[in-house]
């Protein structure tokens, strides 16, 4: 069973919890540039044999896409510590490290980065959802929306909806996020760098006459990464006894860590994805770099109370859909007639 704490008690007010971030928030070069090594040559490697597997059997390629993905996975979570500048201690290689592993992911890096930090500022306020959240609506809200309105927002929280259309709905949206109120300037020009740098590497391919080969190997591997990366968010913030409450009441440090479940993953699982399943701590610390983030979690039990979830326990947060305010809890559709 999972472990719960109460989003109404699990407070964090005091200043203490920031001395305990600092301690962690400095990167380390040696290790981020092994990280590094350790993730874009294995996924060159496991591309080049996608590559040539086309020739034996695609259901092959299929399935080396799968761990291909993880390393894909892998890269985004680099690019994500680039976005909070904890992944190296300079701000012009963070941004270069986070331009090109977001390019890898087809992710327009400086509109990525300014939406995720709405997302750390507003995480579980009501009165300011929409950044970088999967659409969350509470139970009154529902019941006042019309029939047609109320089967949309159904469809949408599907887990089918979530996990298999997601991806898709993510890398086609971000090619044409331009019209946010988080985006400035700068972020158009990441939007649209990034589109014509995709469209450079699709004539380059084009020319070479290995087009066709290059959609077959990658798009599985990024469908498979969209997948996880869907996933991951969605249990990590969707778990019963989370954390919503109105901006006048909204905490910060309350939101982080009653609001992030802690995801226990197996090692394997845990290094691939960057150690995110300590997700509380990377939310009240987003400048810890992520090869700390299990550390910091571990030596103080300030970062104890929280909501622990396993693998085997998240195929129920994918049905939780409703914020019920008077139960202070996510709810399934089908609680709505208890």
């Amino acid at each position: 069973m999972a472990t719960h704490v109460n989003s109404n008690t699990a407070t964090a007010s005091n200043d203490s919890w920031r001395e305990v971030v600092a301690r962690y928030q400095h990167t380390e070069v040696p290790r981020a540039l092994v990280q590094l090594a350790t993730t874009l040559a294995p996924l060159a490697a496991m591309f080049v044999l996608m590559f040539y597997s086309l020739a034996w059997n695609y259901g092959i390629t299929l399935l080396l896409a799968i761990p291909t993905a993880g390393f894909l996975v892998r890269t985004f979570i680099i690019m994500h510590d680039c976005s909070h500048s904890s992944f190296l201690p300079w701000r012009k290689a963070n941004d270069t490290v986070g331009w090109f592993t977001g390019l890898l992911t087809l992710t327009p890096f400086s509109q990525w980065r300014r939406d995720h930090a709405i997302h750390h500022a507003s995480s579980g306020d009501l009165d300011r959802r929409g950044h970088g959240d999967v659409d969350t609506i509470t139970v009154r809200e529902y019941r006042a929306l019309p029939p047609a309105a109320q089967f949309k927002y159904r469809m949408k929280r599907h887990p089918l909806a979530l996990l298999a259309v997601g991806p898709i709905y993510l890398m086609c949206s971000q090619r044409f996020r331009t019209r946010s109120k988080a985006t400035k300037d700068k972020q158009i020009a990441s939007v649209w760098g990034t589109n014509a740098a995709i469209i450079v590497g699709l004539v380059l391919f084009g020319f070479l006459g290995v087009l066709p080969q290059v959609l077959m190997v990658y798009f599985p591997v990024l469908y498979f990464a969209g997948i996880a990366g869907v996933y991951l968010f969605y249990v990590q913030h969707q778990f019963e006894d989370t954390y919503w409450a109105p901006h006048k009441e909204w905490d910060y440090a309350t939101a982080s860590i009653a609001g992030s479940s802690y995801l226990k993953l197996p090692q394997p699982l845990a290094w691939i994805t960057g150690n995110i399943g300590v997700h509380h701590v990377h939310h009240i610390g987003p400048r810890i770099p992520n090869y700390k983030l299990q550390q910091a979690h571990d030596e103080n039990p300030f970062f104890h109370n929280v909501t622990i979830v396993t693998l085997r326990e998240t195929g129920r947060a994918l049905t939780l859909a409703l914020w019920d305010e008077e139960q202070n809890r996510l709810v399934r559709f089908k609680d709505l007639s208890a």
